[in-house]
């Protein structure tokens, strides 16, 4: 289809369909039944299977009749790439409605306490009884389990087989027995993140996402896919818009939002270092500080250009999300580095009379996160090495063996 007939198209459909005053339940129902919602999807799977050049056409007509877009959240941003790769069509049509009208939050179910960086390393169980799993571990750093209705869970299939290739991948329901959720209080005070125990839980074979025992190769499509996200993962509601629809989609991205207040101070709030400099008088070797962290800081929107164009042209995310990610971590080390020199001990004070009404304080204790969370800058150097240097691979004397003979830090 031409560029300009898709945009006669979805410009047409707009005009018979756009009512700013209906419920928002009601119009991201007809964006699933039209395909318009997410028109980079299959035609089979409420999109309409266009390329990227062609999406982009129906975001412009979107943004200007100010028509709101589907849900925001993790369902659509990881869930939903991952099974339009791996699912099953009935998976996929089962699930993905849902997850664009933002009926069904998602959460993921990967990182757990024994096994840290070595996501392959998990030893959250699941074994087979008829048509259906049953799951026993733990599971933490999980963002939204409180809400979400769903989980990407990675569990143990095959503990005969090496760590890599005995891993299952599931659709897993969250609201049943033998699931319990706890937040986790952070160092920053805030507490975005939740611990979740599985004790006798189940999840149909037919929510298996790939193949038994194939889950490792459907976990790196989630994982390129996070490190590729801003910082800030919301939907935009258009600006100046009225009516029903966008107040209660401003509403449900607000919501989405407090679990991201402190996001911006994880990344070292680099944009806050030059009032910073001016309002502390700061000296000539902290003024390089902060130079040399801006500079890196703007090197490092090009790379993220770079990966945005590559997938607007249709390409899956890379290294060059590790690259980015690995970037932002080094910028925000730098500028928080900055931000407590410039200020000195005041930057440890918190609350309305502290430097920045406690924004300083805040950042200080944020920026270890973004080194660890997504993946360690250690496994980014690594993931950069091998599939973009062609480096070669780093030794391993696990990889080969079955796993239940290798030593964990739950099993010695």
């Amino acid at each position: 289809m031409s560029v300009s007939k898709v945009r006669a198209e979805v410009r047409g459909w707009l005009e018979a369909n756009w009512d700013p005053d209906l419920p928002l339940a009601d119009w991201r129902s007809r964006l699933a039944d039209s395909g318009w919602g997410c028109p980079s999807w299959p035609s089979d799977c409420y999109g309409r299977g266009l390329d990227g050049e062609e999406a982009a056409v129906v975001a412009e007509e979107f943004a200007a009749v100010g028509a709101v877009g589907p849900a925001t959240g993790a369902g659509m941003a990881l869930a939903a790439p991952t099974l339009l790769a791996h699912a099953s069509d009935e998976l996929r049509r089962r699930l993905l409605r849902r997850i664009l009208t933002g009926e069904d939050k998602w959460c993921q179910l990967f990182s757990e306490p024994g096994n840290g960086s070595d996501l392959a390393g998990l030893t959250t169980r699941a074994v087979r009884d008829g048509d259906e799993w049953v799951v026993n571990g733990q599971k933490v750093w999980t963002t939204g389990a409180h809400q979400a209705a769903y989980g990407m869970l990675l569990a143990r299939t095959d503990w005969d087989a090496p760590k890599h290739r005995g891993i299952t991948y599931f659709a897993f329901s969250m609201d049943q027995a033998g699931v319990e959720v706890r937040p986790l209080r952070q160092m920053n005070g805030r507490a975005s993140f939740n611990e979740v125990f599985l004790t006798d839980a189940r999840v149909p074979h037919a929510n298996i996402v790939g193949d038994v025992n194939g889950g490792w190769g459907v976990a790196l499509t989630t994982l390129a896919h996070e490190r590729g996200l801003p910082v800030a993962r919301l939907a935009a509601v258009p600006a100046g818009v009225r009516g029903r629809t966008a107040q209660e989609a401003a509403a449900e991205a607000a919501e989405y939002a407090k679990t991201y207040e402190w996001y911006p101070q994880r990344a070292g709030r680099p944009d806050l270092l030059t009032s910073r400099a001016v309002a502390t008088g700061a000296s000539a070797v902290h003024r390089q500080a902060v130079t040399a962290a801006l500079s890196l800081e703007r090197a490092a929107r090009w790379t993220v250009e770079r990966s945005r164009a590559a997938r607007a042209r249709g390409g899956q995310p890379g290294p060059e999300g590790s690259v980015a990610k690995l970037a932002g971590s080094e910028i925000a080390r730098r500028s928080a580095a900055a931000h407590a020199a410039m200020t000195g001990a005041h930057a440890m004070l918190t609350g309305p009379d502290s430097p920045a009404e406690g924004v300083i304080a805040e950042i200080i204790t944020s920026v270890p996160a973004g080194s660890i969370a997504g993946g360690t800058d250690q496994i980014q150097r690594n993931i950069i090495g091998e599939r973009a240097l062609g480096l070669p691979r780093e030794p391993s004397v696990d990889s080969d063996v079955p796993f239940r003979e290798v030593r964990t830090n739950l099993r010695r």
